[in-house]
């Protein structure tokens, strides 16, 4: 699926799923650049996040995969 990752202007990360209409910030992160691994968000879904440089700007929209539905 896709999503939009961002960062407000307190640092706050946030995932948006335009298909579901959905932002929630993401509480949780597997590994510290986030990339590659799996984040949590506020609402309990997990998203399994592609590889990407830890020089990658956000806002950004990826292909997730979100995990045990």
């Amino acid at each position: 699926m896709k999503v939009m990752l961002r960062k407000d202007a307190k640092g706050i990360l946030s995932a948006y799923i335009p298909k579901k209409d959905l932002e929630e910030p993401i509480v949780s992160m597997e590994q510290a650049d986030m990339w590659g691994g799996v984040v949590t968000l506020a609402n309990g879904w997990r998203l399994e996040l592609p590889e990407m440089g830890p020089e990658t700007v956000l806002p950004c929209t990826v292909e997730a995969r979100r995990l045990g539905e």
